[in-house]
């Protein structure tokens, strides 16, 4: 199945949920939603265009932000962050149709770590003198619940480490699930590492948007970096593989050549605008003399 044929099966763009007319959004869901429709947006046009741009000059500039230039899992990947804008577009309106804003949260305070190991004298010396009900597990330790929710915990993880194709996508239900219990900042920050965004890639403002879109909402911006780096160092090492590859591009002016646009700012296709140039030239050459 070719690329052309994986992106014409995009999730369509949601309606908008019904409102009350001229009952505006509350302004942190409307500052949301618009960031959101720029990264969908952007997911649409590179899916629609992978197939150009995989065979066209700077295909490594985009390819090194998704850590590989397999294109199978590219579109993969942009499906998936097209659902998770989709489900999160949906859950967002559906708040703000009840009048509910978004709440800026305190970051959460690191959990408390387990004492440093003591050597095996005073350890046992440890065991022998504490009381036999503090070494006794808490009586809701082991319920089925906690059992339940720790087994969902481990198959999310394992399913996180498993490469993702289009046909192991997952179920629009099992998105909207993880959409709702994660909280709005995790949830963008997973859309953009689906849609290969990277703030290399995005106008200064736009990134800045995004940048406290998954600062204020606790998306984990730190890991949200780390993984970035990642997938650059894995793009490293899977690059000797692909000699005719050309090294991606590092400046603004390179990163603009290569996209058309940065992220922020309307899509351009370039394959396009060749096209019409192409024919534009081609006209006159071949007109009447």
């Amino acid at each position: 199945m070719s690329a052309a044929q994986n992106a014409a099966g995009l999730p369509p763009r949601s309606a908008p949920a019904q409102e009350r007319p001229g009952r505006p959004a509350p302004a942190r869901i409307a500052e949301i939603l618009a960031v959101v429709a720029v990264l969908a947006s952007y997911g649409r046009h590179l899916a629609q265009t992978l197939e150009h741009r995989a065979v066209a000059r700077g295909f490594a500039t985009i390819a090194r932000c998704f850590g590989t230039v397999a294109v199978d899992t590219i579109l993969a990947h942009l499906h998936r962050g097209l659902m998770r804008a989709m489900a999160l577009e949906r859950m967002l309106r559906l708040r703000a149709a009840r009048g509910r804003d978004l709440r800026i949260l305190a970051p959460r305070a690191p959990s408390r770590r387990e004492p440093p190991a003591q050597d095996a004298a005073d350890a046992g010396q440890t065991a022998a003198s504490a009381p036999a009900a503090a070494l006794t597990p808490a009586p809701d330790a082991a319920t089925p619940a906690a059992v339940r929710q720790a087994e969902a915990r481990v198959a999310r993880r394992i399913a996180a480490l498993e490469p993702l194709t289009l046909d192991t996508l997952p179920a629009m239900e099992t998105i909207e699930a993880e959409v709702r219990r994660c909280p709005i900042g995790r949830t963008i920050a997973a859309i953009c590492r689906d849609l290969g965004i990277a703030p290399s890639l995005c106008d200064g403002m736009f990134w800045n948007r995004v940048f406290d879109a998954i600062r204020l909402y606790r998306g984990g911006l730190g890991s949200f970096v780390l993984e970035v780096k990642r997938r650059e160092q894995r793009f490293e090492k899977e690059e000797w593989k692909h000699p005719g590859l050309e090294l991606p591009e590092e400046t603004r002016d390179g990163i603009r050549r290569v996209l058309g646009f940065r992220i922020g700012e309307n899509p351009v296709d370039p394959f396009a605008v060749v096209a019409v140039l192409g024919a534009a030239v081609a006209a006159v050459a071949t007109g009447p003399p």
